[in-house]
């Protein structure tokens, strides 16, 4: 996957009370997490991930072909199953997951990291392709003042919050692509066009992009009728052919 570069999640430090330019005062550098992008298409069974995912996996650039059992491999025997079920239940139901895992290296350490999957849905309500992220949590230390089980609070408030905006940026990448593709089913366009009319509507509609390809992929699986407002655009682009006589 080299499309797009995968996402480097700074945590801000937090901020000090104190003004004296004292060790202890001095601001702590903020956490960064790395991100690995993954693609598994359900329809060929192949899989593909960014080379940060590799990183994290404990994997050689250009090394083995990703897969199922490359992925499971690289985490803890513990959490092998649960990510396996994981997988396979959002590839079935169409429901995305979030779940905490420990990846382990050769040498046998284990970090801790959060494996993130959204299902995309083709307009038959097949998951063709789950994509998604696997998120690091690197190990923090305490902040001067604040006993452990405060910092560990704070760490889990904020990874919650990273994993609550990854799952919702994912969510609208899925639907943008779906209603995409149904928009080339039925105008014959690219991909590039087809965003276009997406942003097309959305403007002249005062609705967000993600709102509109959600409306159009609830539509065409029969799920909702589509808002009047983006029928009549959509209507617009695609006419409906003539009848003969």
């Amino acid at each position: 996957m080299t499309a797009s570069p995968s996402p480097i999640l700074a945590r801000p430090a937090p901020a000090s009370g104190r003004t004296a330019a004292s060790p202890a005062s001095r601001p702590v550098p903020a956490v960064r997490r790395l991100a690995g992008r993954y693609r598994y298409d359900r329809r060929v069974g192949t899989w593909a991930w960014s080379p940060e995912m590799t990183a994290l996996l404990g994997h050689a650039r250009g090394g083995a072909q990703p897969c199922t059992e490359l992925l499971v491999r690289s985490l803890h025997a513990g959490d092998r199953t649960r990510a396996l079920e994981a997988i396979a239940t959002a590839c079935t139901s169409g429901l995305p997951f979030s779940l905490r895992v420990r990846l382990c290296n050769r040498a046998g350490m284990e970090r801790t990291a959060v494996l993130i999957g959204e299902p995309e849905v083709d307009p038959g309500g097949t998951v063709s392709a789950l994509e998604g992220l696997l998120v690091e949590v690197p190990p923090e230390t305490h902040r001067p003042g604040t006993t452990p089980g405060q910092d560990d609070g704070d760490r889990v408030h904020a990874l919650e919050t990273e994993v609550a905006q990854l799952r919702t940026a994912m969510s609208s990448r899925a639907a943008i692509e779906q209603a995409k593709g149904i928009l080339m089913l039925l105008t014959g366009c690219g991909d590039q066009v087809a965003f276009e009319t997406l942003a097309h509507i959305s403007s002249n509609c005062h609705r967000k992009v993600r709102d509109v390809a959600v409306a159009i992929a609830e539509s065409a699986c029969g799920r909702a009728p589509l808002p009047d407002d983006v029928r009549g655009m959509i209507r617009d682009i695609c006419p409906p052919a003539p009848r003969m006589h």
